[in-house]
Protein backbone atom coordinates (compact mmCIF):
# COMPACT_ATOMS: atom_id res chain seq x y z
CA UNK A 1 0.00 0.00 0.00
CA UNK A 2 1.36 3.18 -0.67
CA UNK A 3 1.70 6.82 1.01
CA UNK A 4 -1.60 8.20 -1.02
CA UNK A 5 -3.77 5.07 0.10
CA UNK A 6 -2.40 5.02 3.75
CA UNK A 7 -3.01 8.36 4.79
CA UNK A 8 -6.58 7.96 3.23
CA UNK A 9 -7.49 5.23 5.56
CA UNK A 10 -6.16 6.80 8.21
CA UNK A 11 -8.45 10.50 7.57
CA UNK A 12 -11.31 7.44 7.30
CA UNK A 13 -10.40 5.89 10.54
CA UNK A 14 -10.70 9.64 11.78
CA UNK A 15 -14.00 10.52 10.79
CA UNK A 16 -15.28 6.71 12.06
CA UNK A 17 -13.88 7.80 15.49
CA UNK A 18 -15.04 11.16 15.27
CA UNK A 19 -18.67 10.10 14.35
CA UNK A 20 -18.81 6.86 16.76
CA UNK A 21 -18.89 9.64 19.85
CA UNK A 22 -21.97 10.95 18.70
CA UNK A 23 -23.36 7.38 18.06
CA UNK A 24 -22.37 6.74 21.69
CA UNK A 25 -24.15 9.18 22.93
CA UNK A 26 -27.40 9.14 20.93
CA UNK A 27 -27.34 4.93 22.01
CA UNK A 28 -26.30 6.24 25.62
CA UNK A 29 -29.88 8.45 25.69
CA UNK A 30 -31.97 6.43 23.80
CA UNK A 31 -34.19 5.46 26.53
CA UNK A 32 -35.35 9.40 27.00
CA UNK A 33 -38.42 10.18 26.37
CA UNK A 34 -37.36 13.78 25.84
CA UNK A 35 -34.26 15.44 24.69
CA UNK A 36 -32.98 18.59 24.63
CA UNK A 37 -29.49 20.39 23.71
CA UNK A 38 -28.31 20.56 27.06
CA UNK A 39 -29.49 16.67 27.98
CA UNK A 40 -27.20 15.78 24.84
CA UNK A 41 -23.90 17.57 25.76
CA UNK A 42 -24.12 16.10 29.45
CA UNK A 43 -24.28 12.45 27.12
CA UNK A 44 -21.45 13.72 25.32
CA UNK A 45 -19.46 14.35 28.37
CA UNK A 46 -20.22 10.65 30.13
CA UNK A 47 -19.16 9.78 26.47
CA UNK A 48 -15.13 11.42 27.48
CA UNK A 49 -12.72 12.36 25.39
CA UNK A 50 -10.97 9.73 24.31
CA UNK A 51 -12.60 9.14 20.28
CA UNK A 52 -11.96 13.23 20.00
CA UNK A 53 -8.53 12.65 20.71
CA UNK A 54 -7.47 9.43 18.55
CA UNK A 55 -9.34 11.06 15.83
CA UNK A 56 -7.70 13.78 15.72
CA UNK A 57 -4.38 12.12 15.93
CA UNK A 58 -5.78 9.94 13.22
CA UNK A 59 -6.43 12.77 11.07
CA UNK A 60 -2.55 14.47 12.04
CA UNK A 61 -0.99 11.30 10.80
CA UNK A 62 -3.48 10.73 8.18
CA UNK A 63 -2.73 14.27 6.39
CA UNK A 64 1.44 13.89 7.18
CA UNK A 65 0.99 10.92 4.81
CA UNK A 66 -0.94 12.76 2.07
CA UNK A 67 1.63 15.35 2.09
CA UNK A 68 4.51 13.35 2.33
CA UNK A 69 2.83 11.04 -0.67
CA UNK A 70 2.41 14.82 -2.90
CA UNK A 71 6.07 16.50 -1.84
CA UNK A 72 7.73 12.72 -2.74
CA UNK A 73 5.58 12.93 -6.07
CA UNK A 74 7.47 15.76 -7.69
Amino acid sequence: MNRRGTGAIFCLISAILYSTRYISAAIFGSNLSSWDEQLFFNMLSYVGGTLTTLSIISLVIGVGYLILAEKNNE
